[in-house]
């Protein structure tokens, strides 16, 4: 009889155990979950942030995309990211047109020449760039990659870019755009002593060559952006400047002119 009391009192207790019974069940609550819309919303966004490191996100549909048609989808980003870095500058710098705008007439400019010249340009040399040294890893040849990258394509392709942004700018002769060229191309060519290095060291070092592409877009996209609202803002600066200058000059020759008008003047 005892023993059956024993056994019953056991299984009792088991059930309570795996039930969170007795005392304990007021400490052993589960947390609240949320409601089933918060819940879902929550999942959708962090999919949709996520989804671009997956084997069927963002990124691997670009590199398919990049591997099916290269030139083309080069065309496609090159010209939309130039356009968009340009909206941008305009309204870092507050460069608005006549009507208030920031969505001046350079934008569309600026996306032909993304697509149609720095793309093209830019898949060529890239291409030349990584069959020359294809299959070489060795320290010796990341380094003349490096040179070869600064001292040969960088200079025409930043001749090639102050080239149109001197015609999108208005200039229409040779003379014109030979002085933008002659202006700025040590200043760009600074820059991309300074930047090409390091991005490129950082592509040999962690990236496939695959990936080469966007990552080199994604740098170009940034420091062009930052060099061109810093471009936007000294020439406002400027601007401002010479209309504050003509205004002073204009006061003091109305102020001129009305004291030799007057009465004894000459």
């Amino acid at each position: 009889m005892s023993q059956v009391k024993f056994e019953e009192r056991e299984t009792v207790r088991t059930t309570q155990q795996r039930d969170g019974g007795g005392r304990g069940t007021a400490f052993a609550k589960e947390p609240p979950q949320q409601p089933p819309q918060k819940r879902d919303f929550a999942h959708t966004v962090g999919d949709a942030i996520t989804k671009g490191a997956g084997p069927n996100g963002y990124l691997a549909w670009y590199l398919k995309k990049l591997q099916e048609d290269p030139l083309r989808t080069k065309m496609l980003t090159s010209g939309s990211l130039a356009a968009l870095q340009e909206f941008l500058a305009s309204w870092i710098a507050k460069d608005r047109n006549k009507h208030g705008h920031y969505f001046t007439s350079r934008v569309p400019k600026m996306a032909i020449y993304g697509a149609f010249i720095s793309a093209p340009l830019g898949h060529v040399m890239i291409s030349i760039l990584q069959k020359l040294f294809a299959g070489r890893t060795s320290l010796k040849a990341k380094i003349m990659q490096i040179l070869v990258s600064n001292l040969v394509i960088a200079p025409i392709q930043n001749v090639v870019y102050l080239t149109s942004m001197a015609v999108i700018a208005g200039a229409r002769t040779f003379h014109q755009v030979r002085a933008t060229v002659r202006a700025g191309f040590m200043p760009v060519m600074k820059v991309s002593w300074i930047t090409s290095p390091l991005v490129l060291a950082f592509a040999q070092a962690f990236l496939p060559h695959e990936t080469w592409v966007p990552f080199f877009n994604f740098v170009g996209f940034v420091i062009g952006t930052y060099i061109n609202a810093h471009t936007k803002k000294k020439r406002l600066q400027a601007l401002r400047r010479k209309y504050q200058d003509s205004r002073s000059v204009g006061d003091e020759r109305s102020e001129y002119d009305r004291r030799a008008s007057g009465p004894g003047g000459y």
